[in-house]
């Protein structure tokens, strides 16, 4: 779909491949106007295996560029972001073994758990690799692959993550990037390479994985591929993974918080500082340049406030103030805090509680979670009066601005850029095609201007209750 026709500097092609869709931005390097934009969707194995054809993504993006017209064809550098931690398997032919596991694929628990005891627990896998990885990352899911199905990965001779896998159809180069590749479990932060005590105990070489790139540095130019709509010789820049995109595509600040209000909810900054979490909150992420994004998820977010809207029969927005009840909102279990096995709770009902205050009570849960999240990831020294940058859909919900406001008592900032995804990755192109950094890029094309909104007074009875409800609830929880 063509937006607008007219650039003032050269074409760069911004990419999301993302779990359900690939989404196109044909963007104007000199002003980060948005050209045209392209969407094409993928399949998703229903069930417990959460698998996609990863020759899909190839055909998603050739479409969503297509529909781009004349300015994917124009266009002088393209860069992929890509959703994260997706095991790509390929043969000796550079053919994928089987499809791929997503991220969301979690069979790989069991193998999770021995891995981290078998090299060492938590505290080496922090210490070494950044993170304790869980059944999300690469290295699990490749553990899984070698111990159900040992004939495909006999078969493999090379591992990808999804990005890789499309820069390479593009390119013809076996690269990644670090941020990427912090996500796989079996690159190391601390010396920031591969980490060969891992590969030997999971079966992997080096050769069989990708080179990572340093930041800045091409992975190449389009090839001459039929079908695809690109002008061969583009610049392709490194890529990386969808959260470092997205960083990118705000031109963040080291130390700017961000809340990502979808499915699920995500909280993350650019450090200085490297992180190293025992625990298993934060994921120790490189960034796309060479810093770091600690970042730390919950499970239960606008999916499962909409829920309780559903069962309510109201609208989404429809909350009313005052009351006692807290609610858990843990539909799905629980990431942060860690509770896999945990439901939903509703406690404090009274004769004269509204249906509105329980909604309310929702949005306040899920929040709670997303705060107490968000402290763990910026650590004692946060700056508290930076702004709460608010991204995903739940964004634009004023029942989640308000919410946000009142429980963090921070001032709050809605973006109004969409697809930062893409955004950050049309940035990264731009960078590479201009030489510069793409934070500089993004900050430039004024990405995270939006509405602003005043801090107000803190709501501690409300954190309160919901903290003591949490505390409290033991067994009922389903957290045994």
């Amino acid at each position: 779909m063509t937006v607008a026709a007219v650039p003032e500097g050269p074409l760069v092609i911004g990419v999301d491949s993302s779990t359900q869709s690939t989404k196109v931005l044909a963007v104007d390097a000199a002003t980060g106007a948005v050209l045209a934009r392209g969407r094409a969707a993928h399949t998703v194995s229903p069930g417990t295996a959460r698998e996609s054809d990863p020759r899909q993504w190839w055909t998603a993006l050739c479409e969503a560029l297509e529909q781009c017209g004349d300015h994917a064809r124009q266009a002088a550098a393209v860069s992929v972001g890509a959703q994260q931690h997706g095991l790509v398997t390929l043969d000796a032919a550079g053919e994928p073994v089987r499809p791929a596991l997503l991220w969301n694929d979690v069979r790989s628990a069991d193998q999770r758990d021995r891995l981290i005891s078998e090299l060492g627990g938590p505290r080496a896998w922090a210490r070494r690799l950044g993170s304790v990885p869980p059944p999300a990352f690469t290295v699990t899911k490749w553990a899984w692959l070698r111990e159900r199905e040992p004939a495909a990965a006999r078969a493999t001779a090379a591992v990808r993550l999804p990005h890789d896998y499309l820069t390479e159809r593009l390119t013809g180069q076996a690269v990644t990037d670090r941020g990427d590749a912090s996500g796989t479990g079996w690159w190391g932060t601390e010396r920031q390479e591969y980490d060969r005590r891992v590969l030997d105990h999971v079966g992997l070489t080096p050769e069989m994985l990708p080179r990572v790139l340093r930041p800045g540095e091409a992975a190449g130019t389009v090839r001459q591929v039929p079908g695809l709509p690109l002008p061969a010789g583009a610049l392709v820049a490194t890529g990386t993974g969808d959260n470092m995109a997205a960083a990118l595509g705000l031109g963040l600040r080291t130390g700017q918080p961000v809340l990502s209000l979808g499915t699920s909810g995500t909280v993350y900054a650019v450090s200085d500082r490297r992180p190293t979490d025992p625990t298993g909150t934060v994921a120790g992420f490189a960034d796309a340049r060479d810093a770091w994004l600690p970042l730390a998820c919950t499970l239960n977010c606008t999916l499962a406030v909409d829920r309780f809207a559903a069962l309510l029969g109201r609208d989404r927005e429809a909350v009313e103030p005052g009351g006692t009840v807290t609610v858990l909102p843990f539909l799905d279990g629980e990431r942060t805090p860690h509770l896999p096995a945990a439901t939903g709770m509703l406690h404090g009902l009274r004769h004269d509680t509204s249906p509105g205050q329980v909604l309310q009570a929702a949005y306040d849960g899920a929040v709670y979670a997303l705060l107490t999240a968000l402290e763990t990831v910026l650590g004692p020294d946060a700056d508290l009066r930076a702004p709460l940058l608010l991204i995903g859909g739940g964004a634009r919900g004023t029942a989640w601005r308000a919410t946000i406001q009142r429980l963090s008592g921070r001032p709050v900032r809605v973006p109004r850029a969409q697809d930062l995804v893409a955004l950050g990755s049309a940035a990264q192109a731009a960078g590479l095609l201009l030489g510069e950094d793409p934070v500089a890029v993004a900050r430039r094309w004024a990405t995270a201007d939006g509405p602003s909104y005043e801090a107000v007074p803190r709501d501690d009875a409300a954190l309160e209750r919901v903290a003591a409800t949490l505390a409290g609830a033991g067994t009922l929880l389903g957290a045994s």
